[in-house]
């Protein structure tokens, strides 16, 4: 035999460590390209220990949010198995046992955050039911080869990785290892043999996990498993579920009923499904704002149009609540980078540390702050002149200010879901059905001044006693339990006004008792038709004329107060001196970063590739193709000046004229037909690459020509 068909390789070198470039600190590129670097390191650190809070915070909640779905499923597989474990041989547990007990797991379209949930469940699994678990993805199982070779590969890992002893089987390659079901219970029973006989002391399987566990496999994205792999692994595994206790998970996106789209009734009727729903994306949504932003425990806070943008992204785009905290991780970083002032963005117990550290540039800079400007503006002229002049007085005033800022959050945030518990159950929801509307609302403008609460305000005015008893019950609650020190008289005050609410309620059914009698007594003496006629009547005319009801005067009493409180303590973010110092607002960054537009920036990319080179050599006046400018733009504006079909020889001639124009009559060029072929070679390359990137498509309807997709193509 030949050896030419081995003699062929290829061959990776790794550089030595030694020689590797030593990559640069994190801290290293937050201080480069700032103007300001003052304090740049302590910024950083800031900056990493509020991230790090906030990350730890948004795990812990939703830790909590898939805890009753992870309790559920745990249940299901505890229960699943019950037959395989006490070893039945009833001719109707056989039966049953024939079905593969299976969990469609709806998580819903915001696909982007399944991997995470799914991490945690199998970490859960792992801890609490059994050590065999195994996640298949559809892009790594294009048949059932490749499926049970990830699936054998996997469960022996999570083995090795569970018993650090080390076994032979363990140990042999998975290439020696035939790949299908016979190896896999072939496994199987090697292992929970082993633990069988082993001593109690040295024993893997831990007190929380079974003596029999079953292996659980979970299809990530079921929708995308091909219908032939499904079929084929689950009729497979039905055959031997009487030697494997095996429990399949299915990730749905969509609908449960995909399992009946993708399996025929032959394979479905093998599973015995039981059906899982997690939580709304929107509701998980809501309970992050809730206790991530909306709360005085962090000390960064999002402007309305910053909020606005990560909003409308999750709301039209991804419903994605992961993407959501990347994009509130992204305006912590923007905010500490790009405000030199950010170094005040911290707990209140480290602000007055801070403050008297500052330097003269930064108080400078304080100085320079729109918001502070209005303050001095509104001072005395004594004082305005030690604020400008004087950094000792000016740090004293800012710690004031900055304190006055704490404890606007600290009312503003109890308020606000005051307020939301009386809009939440009005009709049409005029203030918005969810907080994070009304927080938009409050932080945009005075909320007060709108068409909105005109209409809240109006609607409020008609609740009945026992909505308003409750919603008044609800707000004390809040700010009972609310850091703010303020609401002593406001509390004092909703309590008085339930507390004559139902001295009222007492005072009502007493005068209709009596009312009711007199009414009757009267209408028994005027028996002639004249004098009832007359009775009616007055009775008709007094109720028109009536005047307001003692629970009518109440209810106008209780929402003209919540009406003052509003006004009190809803101010908007703005309108407090140094809010520049807490407040994220630079929505045009945020929005460039992630509300990406690929089809602009490509354009902006070919157009004037001076944008992202920053090359001298490539501005150019508007219209004007420069030589210099990377083959592809050159081609790229020729191409605009085109019509729907494009002939390639015009095309080219004009390419040529462009590259060859500056060069001069006395340029040292080489021959004529060198050059050719070296710029239609150019040429060529370019034109390809264009079509890759979608805007031309060869066509048929004239020889050498190529049709225009993009900005007026067909």
């Amino acid at each position: 035999m030949s050896a030419g068909s081995v003699s062929k390789g290829c061959f990776v070198f790794k550089p030595s460590p030694k020689k590797r470039k030593v990559s640069q600190k994190t801290a290293d590129y937050f201080r480069e390209g700032n103007s300001d670097a003052e304090d740049s390191e302590l910024r950083f650190a800031t900056c990493q220990s509020l991230w790090k809070h906030v990350k730890l915070e948004a795990e812990q909640i939703e830790e909590d949010l898939n805890k009753q779905l992870f309790d559920n499923l745990v249940s299901f597989l505890r229960q699943s198995h019950s037959e395989f474990q006490k070893k039945t041989t009833e001719w109707n547990c056989r039966m049953k046992s024939r079905e593969i007990p299976t969990a469609a797991l709806v998580l819903g379209v915001n696909v982007t955050d399944h991997d995470l949930t799914f991490r945690s469940l199998s970490e859960v699994l792992r801890n609490r039911v059994t050590p065999y678990v195994a996640l298949l993805q559809a892009k790594d199982c294009p048949g059932i080869k490749n499926l049970m070779q990830k699936l054998l590969g996997q469960l022996m890992n999570c083995y090795a990785d569970v018993d650090s002893e080390e076994d032979d089987y363990v140990q042999t390659s998975q290439n020696r290892i035939r790949c299908s079901m016979t190896s896999l219970i072939t496994w199987y029973e090697s292992v929970t043999k082993k633990t069988d006989f082993e001593t109690p002391s040295k024993k893997r399987t831990s007190s929380r996990h079974w003596q029999s566990p079953p292996v659980v496999v979970i299809f990530k994205d079921m929708e995308s498993f091909t219908t032939k792999v499904l079929q084929d692994f689950i009729v497979i595994s039905s055959q031997h579920i009487h030697e494997l206790p095996l429990v399949l998970v299915f990730g749905i996106a969509t609908s449960p009923m995909i399992i009946h789209g993708l399996l025929p009734h032959s394979v479905s009727s093998l599973l015995c499904i039981e059906l899982f729903q997690s939580l709304s994306c929107k509701e998980h949504l809501s309970t992050i704002i809730d206790k991530v932003l909306l709360t005085t425990q962090f000390p960064l806070k999002l402007s309305e149009k910053v909020l606005q943008v990560l909003i409308n992204i999750f709301l039209y785009h991804d419903f994605s609540v992961q993407n959501f905290i990347k994009g509130f991780q992204l305006c912590i970083v923007e905010h500490f980078y790009t405000q030199p002032l950010s170094v005040l963005c911290c707990h209140q117990e480290e602000v007055k540390k801070r403050i008297n550290s500052l330097s003269h540039n930064q108080c400078e800079n304080i100085r320079r702050l729109p918001s502070f400007r209005r303050y001095v503006e509104n001072q005395t002229s004594e004082k305005q002149i030690a604020l400008l002049t004087t950094d000792s007085f000016l740090k004293e005033t800012v710690q004031k200010l900055l304190e006055d800022l704490n404890v606007y959050h600290e009312n503003y945030f109890p308020l606000l879901r005051c307020l939301h518990v009386f809009t939440s159950s009005l009709p049409k929801h005029p203030l918005g059905k969810q907080i994070r509307e009304l927080h938009c609302a409050c932080l945009e403008n005075r909320v007060w001044e709108t068409e909105e609460y005109e209409s809240f305000l109006q609607l409020a005015r008609m609740l009945n006693k026992c909505d308003l008893v409750t919603m008044l019950e609800k707000c004390v609650e809040i700010l009972v339990s609310s850091p703010g020190k303020e609401f002593d008289k406001t509390v004092e005050k909703l309590k008085e006004f339930l507390t004559q609410f139902q001295k009222l309620e007492v005072a009502e059914a007493c005068q209709e008792r009596d009312e009711s009698v007199s009414s009757q007594k009267e209408l028994q003496k005027k028996t002639d038709l004249y004098h009832l006629q007359k009775t009616l009547l007055e009775l008709k005319e007094s109720r028109r004329s009536k005047k307001l009801t003692k629970f009518e005067m109440l209810r106008f009493e209780v929402v003209d107060y919540i009406d003052s409180v509003v006004r009190n303590y809803l101010v908007p973010a703005d309108h407090k001196t140094l809010h520049e110092i807490v407040y994220f607002n630079t929505a045009s960054v945020l929005r460039e970063h992630l509300n990406a537009a690929p089809r602009v920036a490509l354009h902006t990319a070919l157009n004037n590739p001076y944008s992202y080179l920053k090359s001298q050599a490539l501005r150019s006046d508007g219209g004007s193709i420069s030589n210099k400018a990377p083959d592809i733009c050159i081609v790229y504006k020729l191409h605009l000046e085109c019509g729907r079909l494009i002939n390639l020889v015009d095309w080219l001639e004009a390419f040529s004229t462009v590259v060859t124009a500056v060069e001069g009559p006395n340029a040292d060029a080489p021959s004529s037909d060198q050059v050719d072929d070296v710029i239609h070679a150019r040429f060529i390359r370019a034109v390809s690459e264009l079509e890759l990137l979608g805007f031309i498509k060869p066509s048929k309807q004239k020889t050498d020509h190529v049709a225009r997709l993009t900005w007026g193509g067909c």
